[in-house]
């Protein structure tokens, strides 16, 4: 992934541990149940051009998308998918399938909020410890880890994302 000289010393500067999220995605977990009396979890990715979650959907808990930078669009079934900017927002609620995917050209950093502890967990076990001054190179997610995680945290992977031209990567 290709970062700015900002965002590099954005990221030098972060004292949480960093992530490495399914093959992709530089992420830190900002708030867990241990913060939050079990009530909130927020996650912070910098996720790379292109990149997209898969079609899934929450059983336990909503889901927010804060965009702090870069672009991305939000597809949560029933509604039309919407393009995100800078301090755009958006609300998947619980028991409805949603997914994402960036659309700019650089990468997007983005802060995905749960009301409850299930999110982060997932996050946790489905990344890898990573150190911030050498970044893996990319590869596809796992599935296999990423949806039995998914599982025991109750999310459910539905599919490839529902944007007709995103690669779940």
């Amino acid at each position: 992934m290709e970062l700015s000289a900002d965002l590099k010393g954005y990221i030098a500067l972060q004292p949480a541990a960093a992530l490495w999220f399914s093959g992709h995605s530089l992420t830190w977990i900002r708030a867990s149940s241990a913060d939050t009396a079990g009530r909130l979890s927020v996650i912070e990715h910098i996720v790379p051009p292109g990149s997209a979650s898969p079609w899934h959907v929450h059983q336990t808990e909503d889901e927010s998308f804060y965009v702090v930078d870069g672009q991305i669009s939000v597809k949560i079934e029933g509604q039309t998918r919407i393009s995100l900017g800078a301090g755009g927002f958006a609300f998947g609620p619980m028991a409805v399938p949603h997914g994402f995917r960036v659309e700019s050209e650089v990468p997007a950093r983005i802060l995905l909020i749960s009301n409850g502890p299930e999110f982060a967990d997932f996050i946790r076990e489905a990344s890898d410890h990573v150190d911030t001054n050498r970044l893996p190179e990319q590869s596809p997610a796992d599935s296999a880890r990423l949806k039995a995680a998914a599982a025991r945290h109750g999310i459910a992977i539905l599919g490839p994302p529902p944007m007709a031209d995103a690669a779940v990567r």
